[in-house]
């Protein structure tokens, strides 16, 4: 069975040009939605993927209409795919239940591969060069050296919870006992260095 998928970003758009483009393709059902592609929650793609089984075909009028980006979509039609069920793109003219369309589809996947990992060379070279002229990266520290002093002091006088000195800190439980790991880690390799 041909099922359609029909997207607009907004309630005043109008879905009857992909509907209309649908039925002429064969599609039994169709699921309408209006709603963002960026948003990730979307009530009428998880209502789709409710209806589709295996040996349906998803059928969208535009690639747009169906993924965010192209990573995205590639996720949605490997997951489909290993599912048992095919992909037609009417306007790409993308029909996965196809020798040359599973190709193209692929050439799609591998761009996208291609493309997060010039990102990821790029983002390490960056990181490179600001490491090579002093400059770290990451997000900077939740305490100076004083606060976590405090933070280890205490927690050692045991008149405190764990909940009331992150209060006092202004810290989050997974951040104080990040630190409370570190300083513990910390000084065992200072006992095992005197040893």
């Amino acid at each position: 069975m041909l099922v359609g998928y029909a997207r607009v970003s907004t309630r005043d758009q109008n879905l009857d040009f992909q509907k209309d483009a649908l039925v002429r393709a064969g599609c039994e059902k169709i699921v309408e939605e209006r709603q963002s592609g960026s948003v990730t929650a979307r009530p009428g793609l998880d209502r789709l993927f409710d209806i589709l089984r295996p040996g349906d075909t998803l059928v969208v009028w535009r690639l747009d209409r169906l993924g965010r980006g192209l990573k995205h979509l590639i996720e949605i039609i490997n997951d489909i795919e290993k599912r048992g069920i095919g992909f037609k793109s009417l306007m790409e003219a993308i029909d996965t239940t196809t020798t040359g369309g599973k190709l193209v589809f692929h050439i799609f996947g591998a761009l996208a591969e291609f493309e997060r990992n010039v990102i990821r060379e790029r983002t390490k070279a960056g990181l490179a060069s600001a490491r090579a002229r002093g400059r770290q990266g990451g997000r900077p520290k939740a305490l100076d050296g004083k606060k976590q002093e405090a933070l280890i002091s205490l927690y050692r006088e045991k008149k405190h919870t764990v909940r009331e000195i992150c209060k006092i800190l202004g810290i989050s439980r997974g951040t104080f006992y990040t630190y409370l790991n570190d300083a513990t880690t910390s000084s065992r390799r200072k006992i095992d260095e005197i040893k």
